[in-house]
């Protein structure tokens, strides 16, 4: 079991990015407590980093136009802030510098930034700030062209497994907020849940058992088991696969899956089988991705609503 993305939590996330755009000052004349466009300062920042070196490289990291960069670096360059040179390793390019002028802007301008966020992250705790910093590497991660498979490569996020203290409880939570607001299951499928891993939890020193848990610091974010003994020899089953809604888009679930069938795979199991429910697209296309394909559907009231039940099935290659 898993879930889908609703539209009404996307508009949350872009909600929230306007506010940040708005609040950080992207919208004013001037950013930053300067007079300087939002791609000028930028360019101040990313020069002095070393991201780029030439036009060309700002182009590409700003999504401007050559003519657009043009203009850029030559009001830059008129202002007295940057200095444009010859690269020896290629004549028809040229190198990009801060003048001592940029630099002491460049000084005033992350005094601002780091002093604006200081104040807007005070109140807060460690651990929320952390998720912040996670959040936002992740949202700009996904926003990129680069590659997503490796979103797990810029978080603090640690998987575990087998048993940890709180793991049953915390699954059950997780299962039963999301399905009770999005598809009115209640107290049998919550009931179900918990007493069914519990169950599970007392099993799971045994090798062909395993569950899989993603956690950020203490808070857990998504977890995965696979039951080696309920459903017979040589068959594995996959079970209370979720994510929870902030860490949706993380990418998580894949990583989660990706240990699921490494486990399957090194026990030699003939076939895994899941069973979820018609109408969660988004974790479909997850369990087709690594290898599972609908066996069959009936509707079904196990989880306490009537619902088409689908089982998957995954045979090994």
């Amino acid at each position: 079991m898993t879930q889908i993305l609703p539209t009404s939590r996307i508009d949350k996330i872009r909600s929230a990015a306007r506010h940040i755009v708005r609040e950080l000052g992207f919208m004013q004349k001037g950013l930053a407590g300067t007079e300087l466009s939002p791609s000028a300062v930028h360019t101040i920042i990313e020069v002095d980093h070393g991201t780029v070196t030439n036009a060309s490289n700002l182009g590409a990291l700003l999504h401007l136009e050559k003519s657009s960069v043009s203009r850029l670096v030559q009001k830059l360059q008129k202002d007295g802030l940057i200095e444009v040179g010859p690269d020896p390793g290629d004549k028809r390019s040229r190198i990009l510098a801060l003048t001592m002028k940029g630099k002491c802007l460049l000084s005033d301008v992350e005094g601002f930034a780091r002093r604006q966020l200081c104040s807007a992250l005070d109140g807060l705790s460690s651990k929320d700030v952390a998720r912040i910093e996670t959040g936002l590497a992740l949202f700009a991660k996904a926003l990129s062209a680069e590659d997503r498979s490796n979103l797990d490569a810029v978080t603090d996020i640690e998987v575990h497994q087998g048993y940890r203290p709180g793991v049953i409880a915390s699954v059950a939570h997780l299962h039963a907020s999301f399905y009770s607001k999005n598809f009115g299951f209640g107290a049998v499928f919550e009931q179900k849940v918990a007493t069914e891993m519990s169950e599970f939890m007392a099993r799971i020193d045994n090798p062909s058992n395993a569950t899989f848990s993603a956690y950020l610091d203490d808070e857990l974010l998504g977890s995965v088991s696979l039951d080696g003994e309920d459903l017979g020899e040589g068959v594995c089953h996959l079970r209370w696969f979720i994510v929870g809604p902030e860490a949706q888009g993380m990418g998580i679930g894949n990583i989660l899956l990706e240990r699921a069938t490494s486990f399957v795979d090194q026990n030699c199991f003939d076939r895994t089988r899941l069973w979820t429910f018609k109408g969660l697209d988004a974790a479909r296309h997850l369990y087709e991705k690594h290898g599972f394909a609908l066996a069959h559907e009936i509707p079904g009231t196990q989880w306490g609503t009537e619902v088409i039940e689908q089982e998957f099935e995954r045979k090994r290659t």
